[in-house]
């Protein structure tokens, strides 16, 4: 008798479960690692994981110089970079924060997306869509509280990387998503380049930590190997299985996830502007009479 399927509404609500929790686990593996290291140990758990998925599947990785080329970029933009800005970010400002700045990454898809993609041209709706979204980033920002040094290089670390994700989701859609191999192989392909790419860093950049406790060493694998490399696998059977579209409403569910957790399990205080700020964004992406899209230039991503 053959297992039976599980439902993507269940793993719709799994994947935002993941995502959303790897905010905590940043957070507790900054307390004894480098942001740098931590980066660098997610991308190679989760390339792990992927690849063992793959030799289970008995399915092969990407081949050619032009596919290589296009994963490289997009495992230093779309996972070396931003994995390290949402690390060093989480290190000035809480995880609730991480996770609201995590949630602008639909808004700032759409803005790469409208000049990136040819069939994404811009509208009217879609430009009063980009200004609603980034009056929502202004309020997530809070400038009328002073807000500087310390706290504001960690916002706007995560901001970059939210832009980071920006640029690779549209690079994605445009050079990649048409190829023959399965999404897994890419992620895997992409995770690969994004561990070479850390791991050269690491040289110039980090050092052997101190000690590292339980908790910090549990946080980091459970950042790499589910927050990594499982969320990978669970994102692409909800496509199969629901679509693309269904699937991106994950990013509803990850703030709102990320915190929850940030609140409970790390005591993190939310001010009113922040949940706001974050909503107003994603109302300005998921509003198709703002924005006129069809579901392209929403993503979601951890």
């Amino acid at each position: 008798m053959r297992a039976r399927p599980v439902a993507w509404e269940l793993q719709l609500v799994l994947l935002s479960s993941v995502w959303g929790a790897s905010f905590l686990f940043i957070k507790v593996a900054d307390r004894d690692l480098a942001a740098i290291d931590v980066a660098l140990g997610r991308v190679a758990l989760g390339a792990g994981v992927l690849l063992a998925a793959l030799g289970i599947g008995r399915t092969g990785l990407p081949r050619g110089r032009v596919a290589w080329g296009h994963l490289a970029l997009v495992g230093l933009v779309g996972n070396a970079l931003p994995f390290t800005l949402f690390a060093y970010g989480e290190t000035r400002i809480s995880s609730v924060l991480a996770g609201l700045w995590n949630a602008t990454t639909p808004l700032l898809v759409l803005l790469v997306a409208t000049f990136m993609l040819p069939d994404e041209r811009p509208t009217g709706r879609r430009v009063i869509g980009l200004v609603v979204g980034f009056a929502g980033v202004v309020i997530v920002l809070a400038p009328w509280r002073g807000a500087g040094g310390s706290q504001l290089l960690g916002q706007l670390m995560c901001l970059g990387a939210a832009a980071c994700y920006g640029f690779a989701f549209p690079y994605t859609r445009r050079f990649l998503a048409r190829r023959p191999e399965s999404g897994t192989a890419l992620s895997a392909g992409q995770l690969l380049c994004a561990t070479a790419w850390l791991a050269a860093a690491t040289v110039f950049v980090g050092g052997a930590p101190d000690r590292v406790s339980l908790a910090a060493a549990l946080s980091l694998l459970a950042l790499g190997a589910l927050g990594t490399g499982l969320a990978y696998i669970l994102n692409y059977a909800i496509v199969r299985a629901a679509g693309a579209t269904t699937a991106a409403t994950v990013t509803y569910l990850v703030p709102i996830v990320s915190t929850a957790l940030g609140v409970i399990v790390l005591g993190e205080s939310v001010t009113w502007n922040q949940p706001v700020g974050a909503a107003i964004a994603l109302f300005a992406v998921a509003a198709p009479g703002l924005t006129g899209s069809r579901g392209s230039g929403r993503a979601p991503r951890a």
